[in-house]
Parts: C-alpha cells; structure tokens; sequence
C-alpha cells in the first residue's frame, strides 16, 4: 500500500506543496517584519516625562519617546555592574529617545524600570524636528521676533505655528533659486569655460570671441547677483524669529526658526490626527532629501536613481539579449561552438556581481571613458567626464550582468514556438527577416517580458558592483535636470541599496538609522515589486493577445 502511494508520486507533490508554502511563510514574514519595523517609526508617539533617580545622583527629569523595552537576566544584570533593588529575576530597561544631540550629547539613552519615580504624558511637551541636531523635546516658553517676545503661554504654540509655515514657504523659496536660478547659471558659465577651453586648444581664441564672451559671462553675473539678492532678502526675513524652549532640565534654550522643519505636540494629537501626521510623516520620507549623514530627512533622491538606473538598464539589456538569442536559436549553427557558447552564458549567470563591477571600472570607465573624454572632451581635462563613475556605467554593467538572464529566457522563448508557424509564414511568401520580425518575435515576446522581470528583480537590489561604476552616499543633484541635456548620463547617482548598506553600516547613530533602515528596505522591495507588475502587466497583455497564435 506505502510502496503504491510513493509510486504515484503523491509524496512528492505533497513535499512540493509544503516546500513552496513554506517559503512563501518565510517571505510574508520577513515583508512583515520589515513592514511593522519600518512603518512604525512614522508614528508620532507620546513623549513620556520620568522622574528618574539611579543611586549615584540626585532625581532628575528626562523627556523623550518610548523606543523599546529589554529584560536582562538577574546574572548578566550583575556581572555588568547593575544592582537589583529588588532581587528580581530580571532588570527591566527602557530605551529613551531623549533627542537635544547638542545638550545631552546623544539621542537615545537606556533608562531601569527600578529607578523610575513616576512618568507622565504632559500636554505642554513638544517635539520640534529640525535640520541640524535631530530632535527637541521639552517645552516651548516664548516666540520672539528680532530678539523681542511676540507670543508667551499658549499663545505662543499658535505663533510659532504660524511664524514657521511663514519661514518654510521662504525656505522652499530659497531652495527653489538656489537649485533652479542658481543652478542652471553655474551650469551654463561652466559650459562657458568649457568652450573657451575649447576654442584655446584650437587656437581660436580671438578678440572677438573674447568680447562674446565677457558679454554672455556679464550676463550671467548681472542674472546671478539678482538672485543672490533675493536669497540674502528671503534668508534675512526668515531669520527674524526664535523659539524659547526649556529642556528637561528647564535650562531656556533659544532654537532659531528657520532651522526648524516641524513642529507638534502628540500629547494632545487624537486618533485621527496622528494619523494624519503619519501618512505625512511617510509622505516627507518618500518626496524629501536627506540629512544629518541620511539619518535624517527622506529618501526621494535614492528611489529616482533607482529607478532611473533600473529603467536605462532596461533599455540596454533588452535588445542585446534579444538579438544575441536570436542569433543563436534562428541563425547558428547548432554545432559544438554554439552548446559552448550556451554554457559560457549560463556560467556568467552565476558570476559574483563585484566581479562585474571590476570590469565595469576597468573596461567601461577607465578605457572608454577615458577614450571618449580625450576624443571629445579635451577641454574638461584634467577633471574627467565620462572617465569616472557615472550613471551610464553602471547601467552598462548592471545590463551585461543580467544578459544571460534575457538570453536563456528569449531562446526559451523562441523554441516553443511551433515550426509549423514559421513554415507557413515562409510559403505565403515572407522572407526570414519578416517572418521573424512580424511573427517569431511578437509570439515570442511574452518570454522576453518574463527575462526582463528576472533581470530588474535581480538589478534593482545590487550594490557590490555600483559601488564601484557610479552610486555615492549623497549626490548634489538628480541625474535628470532641466539643464540641456537634461539627462546627465555622466552624473553619479544615490541608490536605495547603497543607501541601505551606508545607514545600516557606516551611520555613527546606529539607534537613529536602524528603523530607517527597515523603512528604505520596504521603499526597495516596493520598487522592485512596482517595476516588475508594470512589466507583468505588459507580459500578461502579450500573452492574451498571441494565445490564438499558439493553438
């Protein structure tokens, strides 16, 4: 009976199902953990007041978030020097996230259950976010305009919110000059100089041309001084206000307002407003730029060059591997050359991608790059243009690295395509090219679709090899400006798998960065998941439309 039920393969199918649920429990599980790690640091929290007293000094108050909570066992308490008042079996610790980096010297600090008097959740207690030193917790006292109190008591949060959304409109405004206006004159008196380099190297370099010029440069200069003139205006109007808070110490702090991004008090936030303030929160993470080392501020730069890498590469790989496919499975000879040219592609599957990162430093940047910034930039010599990382090379290497995947999915594609269909093509008088262009192809395209799926899912996640062809830990500006040509394909760029590795591993603030970490994972993994729908998508599509084809 047991030697009939393996015989029919029933095991098999059933160890099959158990495998693949499995993994599918692993993968959910891990999604959620990141997810429940990530999305909650979004949360505005209460921020708890304690009345705290260890047995070295005097009771004090200390004001910050509830990050999480540790037991330590009652032996390993001991041995680290910890006393236990009460003899437990465990020292019960909270994490803190008392925030004033530049009074405390810290953002985060480890508190014992044992040596807490009481703690509360005042009303009056604020978080102010700001662009420098992470956060402040404590107690706003006062708002003052040109060094005199304007606003005191409760009066003063209503000001201060007004005065700050009055101060970020003026900050956005300053931004905007700075890297639109300010931006594209730099931009064009470097191409300016770049010409004159030019002109020099040919000996063209003239009166005449002088004076054309020093009347464009002029110009430039008269258009630049006009801008820094309003940014000294709007800057100066900005800096007017101040905040009087008090820390938990009550020592009176005075915090200027145009260093401050926001301003709440989750004490007395409901449901629904902290709920609105997290979807805000997520929001400024996705659309914002980052600061303070990345621990900071939001992650929009990273996603674009994501997903401007992923999209060039695309580009690149799909007809490489469509035509080298083609090649092989319709033109070729199927031979000994061709099964070793099929092995040598599927070995290079396997690759270590650093490995393709060392070539792309080598081949794509050092020799043609260098060759094309001698051929047709010497002008920008000694600074290099194409011969450095940049966002074209590490498209290029991400696609030769995932060429192998498109190949062995298009070939696999162009052989299950019946012969009979290509026969027929041919006897009503289509050539080979035609036949293959108006009929193999279009039948074919769902497999190629399906190889560039597996290539985004495998590129998107790299870092290795850009670390080495292009990404750094923060770009001055995106790739794609509107400054001609407008996609600067010789720009590095910032990448949320680098951006991951460089929070998780090089950040000094390892409290700080580590739920950003989960939160950019997620932002990944959504990426990932959002360019290989759009490309299923399209599969999918292909496939309805040639299925009458294939019966």
């Amino acid at each position: 009976m047991i030697n009939a039920w393996f015989k029919s393969g029933s095991p098999w199918i059933w160890m099959t199902a158990g495998a693949v649920s499995l993994n599918l429990i692993l993968v959910v599980g891990l999604l959620l953990l990141i997810a429940v790690r990530g999305l909650g640091h979004f949360w505005p929290a209460d921020i708890i007041e304690y009345r705290y007293q260890d047995r070295d000094g005097p009771e004090s108050s200390i004001i910050g978030e509830a990050v999480a909570n540790s037991l330590l066992p009652a032996a390993q308490a001991r041995a680290a020097g910890h006393e236990l008042l009460d003899n437990g079996e465990y020292l019960v610790q909270h994490l803190v996230k008392t925030g004033n980096r530049d009074i405390l010297g810290s953002d985060f600090r480890w508190i014992q259950q044992q040596y807490i008097h009481s703690q509360s959740t005042p009303d009056d207690l604020i978080m102010v976010e700001r662009r420098e030193w992470g956060n402040f917790y404590g107690r706003l006292l006062a708002v003052k305009e040109d060094g005199a109190v304007i606003a005191q008591g409760e009066q003063a949060w209503q000001v201060a919110q007004q005065k700050l959304a009055t101060v970020l409109e003026q900050h956005d405004e300053i931004d905007s000059l700075q890297d639109h206006e300010v931006g594209a004159i730099n931009y064009e008196l470097e191409r300016l100089r770049l010409k004159q380099r030019a002109l020099e190297l040919k000996n063209a370099w003239n009166d005449a041309a002088k004076q054309e010029f020093a009347a464009q440069k002029q110009t430039y200069e008269k258009q630049y001084q006009a801008i820094q003139q309003q940014i000294g205006k709007l800057s100066k109007e900005s800096k007017r206000y101040s905040l009087v808070v008090a820390e938990a110490g009550q020592k009176e702090i005075s915090l200027p307002l145009h260093r401050v991004v926001k301003m709440t008090r989750p004490n007395t936030m409901s449901v629904l407003d902290k709920c609105v303030e997290y979807v805000g929160n997520f929001a400024t993470f996705v659309s914002d730029e980052p600061r303070e080392a990345n621990t900071e501020g939001g992650i929009f730069p990273a996603i674009f060059g994501t997903v401007l890498m992923v999209m060039l590469m695309a580009v690149v790989v799909t007809p490489f591997g469509v035509i080298a496919a083609v090649y092989l499975r319709e033109y070729a000879k199927q031979g000994f050359i061709t099964r070793v040219i099929r092995i040598a592609v599927n070995n290079l599957a396997g690759v270590p991608s650093i490995v393709y990162g060392v070539f792309g430093l080598g081949f794509f940047v050092y020799i043609i790059g260098g060759n094309i910034d001698r051929l047709f930039f010497p002008e920008a010599a000694p600074a290099p243009v194409f011969g450095t990382p940049g966002l074209l090379w590490a498209s290029l290497t991400l696609a030769l690295m995932t060429l192998p995947v498109v190949i062995v999915a298009t070939e696999e594609g162009l052989s299950r395509i019946p012969k009979s269909i290509r026969e027929g093509s041919l006897a009503l008088g289509a050539t080979k090219a035609e036949t293959l262009w108006r009929t193999v192809l279009p039948m074919a395209s769902p497999a190629i679709m399906t190889g560039l799926i597996l290539a985004v899912a495998r590129a998107a996640g790299e870092v290795a090899p850009l670390m080495l062809v292009g990404v750094v830990k923060l770009a001055p500006t995106l790739p794609l400006d509107g400054n001609f040509p407008y996609l600067h394909l010789d720009r590095k760029f910032m990448h949320l798998g680098f951006h991951i590795y460089d929070v998780g591993f090089q950040s000094p603030n390892v409290e700080a960065a580590r739920p950003l970490v989960y939160a950019t994972s997620l932002l990944l993994v959504m990426v990932i998941i959002g360019l290989n729908m759009f490309a299923i998508s399209i599969r999918n599509n292909l496939r309805e439309k040639y299925r009458a084809l294939e019966n």
